[in-house]
C-alpha cells in the first residue's frame, strides 16, 4: 500500500506530530482524519466514539458532512459503525449499502461511498469507538491497509483514554471510557469499600511511546525481548520446582507453546514494521486478541485469554526492564482489582490502606477469599473483564454485602454509599460498646459467642469484639499463605501467639485442612473426580502422617502447661477418630520421653461435617471431648449440591425440614452425653440462622468477627421462650408463617 504520505510509518510520525500541538482536542481530531484519509487515499475517513450511553456519536469526518459532526448517533450495534462496535472486529466491505446492516443517515452524505472499511479503536479489549474509511469505487481493502488502520486506531484509543474529548462532549453524553459503570458479583467478604483503584500486577505495563523512531531498533528488540521470553519459560519448566508430572506440568507446556506461536509474533513484527514501538506492537496484538476473545463462547477459549495476558505482560516486562508486585506507593483508601491472585500475594500489601477486593477468579471457598475475609476487607468476586474496565486511579465502590461494584460512580451514588457506611460506623459504635457485655438472652440464657480465625492478623479481633474465645483456629491458612511448608518452630511461634493473644479464653485448633479446594503449591496436586469428597482433611493426615505429627507436636510445645484444645477435620468414622488419637498420644510419649513440658490438659474433638457421622452419634459422643459442626460442608454433603457452585449453592435452604431436625438430632444427643458442641460456618453467623440455632438448643457458635456485635445485639434483645417457641412451630409445619416468626425476632438487632 503507498499513500499520499508514503505508508502508515510516515503516517505515524505526522500523527505524533499532531498529538503534540497545542490545540484543541477537536482541531486534533479534524486534522487526524484528514492525515489518515490522505494517506490511506481514501475519499472519507470518520472517528465514532462510543458514549457514556451507549450510542456511537460521530465526533470528527473528513469527507461527510462536517454538519453532521456530533449530530449523528447511532446505537451500539445499529448499522456497519455498529456492527464493528459490537462485534470488536474490522469490517471490509466492497458496497456497504447492499449490506444487510447498512443504515441510512441522511445528514452525513455517505449514500456516495460504496466500499467500506470500519476498525474498531481498541484498549485492554475494550471498545472505545470506531474509525472508518470510506471510498465512491467499489473495492476491497488490502491485508495491509486493514493493518495499518489498525495501527492508527490505537493512537486514537490514548486520545480517547486521556480524556481529552470530554471537553468538547455534551453533559451526559461523554465517551465511554470514563462511564460510570455498575457491575453485580457475588460477595465474599462483608463490608463497604469506598476508595482508588489499584491494580494488581497490571494488565500492561504503561506504554508511554507509542511511535518508533526506528522500526529496525525496535524490530531487534521484540526479537530479543521474545527469545529472553523463551528461555526464562524454559527454564521454568527444566526447574526442580516443577514436577515432571500432572495437570500443572500440561499447563505450563501450553503456556510455553502459546510463546512460541509464530502467528503471535508475526502480528507484533508487522505492528513495529508499520512504524510501532516495542511495547505498543505487544499491546495493540494483545487488545485485538483480548477483544475476540472476549466475546468468544467457548469456555476454554475464554480461560485461555487469562494465559495470553500473561505472556503479553511478561514481555512487557522484559522490554521495559520493569519488575512487577505491589505498588511501592498506595493511597490510604486502596481498592485492589485484581484477575487471579494468590492468598500470599494479597498478604504482600498493607492492611492499613485496603479499603476492599475486587477479583475476577475466585469463589467463596477460593484461598483468597478466606484470607480477604480474614484480615476484614470487602470483597467481591467474578465480575467478568472488571480488571480491563478499570485504570488506576478511578473511584470504586465495593459492596461485599450484596455484591455490586460501582467504577467511577456519580456523586449521587458515592454519596449513597458514604452515608451507608457511616450508618455502619454508628452500628459498630453501638456494637462496640456491648464488648465487655455478655451474650444473654433477655431471660437469662447465656450464649457463647467466639470468633473464627486463622491469622496472626485475626488477633486483635478477640479482644476489640470481646469474643468469648476462638472456636475455630484455621491452621492450614499460615500453610496456604508460605512458599513452603512451615517448619515445626514457625508452626509452633503461630500456635504460642495465638494462646497468648487469647489468654484464658479458650482456643480450639482444628488440624491441617487441605485437600479439596485447597491446594499447596508446594505439594503436588492430586487429579480427582471430586476433590471436596476426595483426598483431604484428616484423609490426608492419616495418609501422610508425618505432617499431621509435626503439627500435632509443635501444638502440644506451644500449649505446654495450658489447655490444648485440637479437634480433626471431616472425621467421616469413629475409627479415623481413633487413629488421629493415636498419633497424638505418641506425640504426647515422645516429648514426655525427651522432657518437654506437656499441656496441663489436653481437649481432643471432631468436626462433624459428614453425614455418616449421624449414624455413629452415641460412639463418637462417647469418644471425643467436644464436637464442632462445619456446617458449610454438612449442608453441602447434605443436599450433595456443590456449595462453590452458583448454580446449586442456592437451590437447597439450610433451614429446610431435614437440616433443621439434623441439627436437633446432633445438639439432643450432645446434651444427653454431657459433650460441649459448637457450631461453626456461615449458618450461626447469620442472624436468623443462629436463632434457629440457640432455639434448638446450641449454647455456643463460632463466627466471624464481624457477626459477633450484630449477634449480641439480637440475643440481649431476644427471649429463648420466643425463639423456642418459633422452632417448635418450625418442626412442626415449615412454613412462610413460621419462617416470618424468626425474621421478626431477628429485625430486633437492627431496630437499635
Amino acid at each position: 500500500m503507498r499513500g499520499a504520505y508514503g505508508g502508515p510509518r510516515v503516517l505515524l510520525r505526522r500523527l505524533r506530530e499532531v498529538m503534540a500541538e497545542p490545540v484543541t482536542a477537536q482541531d486534533k481530531l479534524d486534522r487526524i482524519v484528514v492525515l489518515i484519509a490522505a494517506n490511506m487515499v481514501a475519499e472519507v475517513c470518520s472517528t465514532y466514539v462510543l458514549r457514556v450511553d451507549g450510542e456511537l456519536e460521530l465526533y470528527a469526518t473528513e469527507g461527510l458532512n462536517p454538519e453532521a459532526v456530533h449530530q449523528t448517533t447511532m446505537a451500539r450495534g445499529e448499522g456497519l459503525v455498529g456492527l464493528v462496535a459490537g462485534a470488536g472486529e474490522p469490517l471490509n466491505i466492497s458496497d456497504a449499502q447492499a449490506h444487510p446492516a447498512y443504515s441510512y443517515k441522511p445528514e452525513t452524505g455517505e449514500e456516495i461511498f460504496h466500499s467500506f472499511l470500519g476498525v474498531p479503536i481498541l484498549r485492554a479489549g475494550n471498545t472505545l469507538g470506531v474509525l472508518v474509511v470510506q471510498n465512491k469505487a467499489h473495492r476491497t481493502y488490502s491485508e495491509e491497509e486493514v493493518e495499518a488502520l489498525q495501527t492508527t486506531a490505537m493512537v486514537l484509543a490514548e486520545m480517547i483514554a486521556s480524556g481529552e474529548l470530554s471537553a468538547i462532549a455534551r453533559p451526559g453524553a461523554e465517551p465511554a471510557v470514563r462511564r460510570p459503570i455498575q457491575a453485580k458479583g457475588v460477595p465474599l467478604a462483608e463490608g463497604i469499600g469506598l476508595g482508588i483503584a489499584v491494580l494488581h500486577e497490571p494488565r500492561t505495563v504503561a506504554v508511554e511511546n507509542l511511535i518508533a523512531q526506528d522500526v529496525t531498533k525496535e524490530a531487534t528488540r521484540l526479537d530479543e525481548a521474545v527469545e529472553k521470553l523463551r528461555v526464562l519459560l524454559d527454564e521454568m519448566l527444566s526447574g526442580d520446582n516443577v514436577a515432571p508430572q500432572g495437570e500443572h506440568r500440561d499447563v505450563l507446556e501450553a503456556f510455553r507453546m502459546f510463546a512460541h506461536d509464530r502467528g503471535w509474533v508475526r502480528r507484533m513484527r508487522e505492528a513495529v514494521l508499520q512504524g510501532l514501538t516495542a511495547e505498543a506492537a505487544v499491546e495493540r496484538v494483545q487488545s485485538d486478541t483480548r477483544a475476540r476473545m472476549l466475546r468468544a463462547t467457548d469456555t476454554y477459549i475464554r480461560e485461555r485469554l487469562h494465559d495470553l495476558d500473561d505472556l503479553a505482560n511478561r514481555l512487557l516486562r522484559i522490554l521495559t526492564g520493569r519488575d512487577h508486585g505491589p505498588a511501592e506507593e498506595m493511597p490510604n483508601n486502596a481498592i485492589l482489582v485484581a484477575r487471579s491472585m494468590a492468598p500470599a500475594a494479597l498478604l504482600d500489601y498493607d492492611r492499613t490502606k485496603l479499603r476492599g477486593l475486587i477479583i475476577e477468579e475466585a469463589g467463596p471457598t477460593s484461598h483468597v477469599s478466606i484470607v480477604a475475609r480474614a484480615i476484614g476487607i470487602a470483597t467481591v468476586a467474578q465480575i467478568t473483564n472488571i480488571a480491563s474496565m478499570v485504570e488506576p486511579g478511578d473511584a470504586l465502590i465495593v459492596d461485599g454485602g450484596t455484591g455490586d461494584v460501582h467504577v467511577r460512580p456519580p456523586e449521587d451514588v458515592q454519596k449513597n454509599y458514604a452515608d451507608k457506611v457511616r450508618l455502619r460506623a454508628r452500628r459498630q459504635a453501638q456494637y462496640q460498646k456491648l464488648r465487655d457485655l455478655p451474650a444473654v438472652t433477655k431471660d437469662g440464657t447465656a450464649i457463647s459467642l467466639m470468633m473464627n480465625g486463622g491469622l496472626l492478623v485475626d488477633l486483635p479481633y478477640v479482644e476489640e469484639t470481646g469474643a468469648a474465645g476462638i472456636g475455630l483456629f484455621r491452621t492450614e491458612l499460615q500453610f496456604m499463605v508460605s512458599p513452603t511448608l512451615p517448619r515445626a518452630g514457625e508452626q509452633e511461634a503461630l500456635y504460642r501467639s495465638v494462646l497468648d493473644s487469647a489468654g484464658e479464653k479458650p482456643v480450639i485448633f482444628r488440624t491441617l485442612d487441605i485437600g479439596g479446594d485447597k491446594v499447596l503449591p508446594y505439594l503436588r496436586k492430586i487429579e480427582e473426580e471430586n476433590p471436596a469428597l476426595g483426598w483431604r482433611a484428616i484423609r490426608f493426615g492419616l495418609d501422610r502422617p508425618g505432617i499431621l505429627r509435626s503439627q500435632v507436636r509443635a501444638l502440644a510445645r506451644a500449649a505446654s502447661g495450658r489447655t490444648l484444645r485440637m479437634m480433626f477435620p471431616m472425621v467421616a468414622t469413629c475409627s479415623e477418630f481413633d487413629e488421629a488419637r493415636e498419633i497424638v498420644e505418641r506425640e504426647l510419649t515422645h516429648l514426655r520421653k525427651w522432657g518437654h513440658e506437656l499441656p496441663q490438659t489436653l481437649m481432643l474433638g471432631a468436626m462433624l461435617e459428614v453425614p455418616a457421622l449421624l449414624f455413629e452419634l452415641d460412639e463418637l459422643f462417647d469418644r471425643v471431648d467436644f464436637v464442632s459442626i462445619g456446617s458449610n460442608d454438612l449442608i453441602q454433603f447434605m443436599y450433595a449440591a456443590d456449595r462453590g457452585n452458583s448454580r446449586v449453592s442456592d437451590r437447597f435452604d439450610p433451614l429446610g425440614p431435614s437440616m433443621v431436625r439434623v441439627f436437633k438430632k446432633i445438639v439432643d444427643k450432645a446434651i444427653e452425653k454431657d459433650k460441649p458442641v459448637t457450631v461453626c460456618g456461615e449458618l450461626a453467623s447469620n442472624l436468623i440462622g443462629a436463632l434457629v440455632l440457640i432455639g434448638l438448643g446450641y449454647r455456643s457458635l463460632s463466627v466471624s468477627p464481624a457477626a459477633i456485635g450484630p449477634l449480641k445485639a439480637m440475643i440481649r434483645k431476644t427471649k429463648l421462650a420466643d425463639v423456642q417457641s418459633a422452632v417448635a412451630d418450625l418442626l412442626r409445619n415449615d412454613d412462610d408463617q413460621a419462617r416470618q416468626r424468626f425474621i421478626d425476632l431477628a429485625s430486633v438487632a437492627d431496630a437499635s
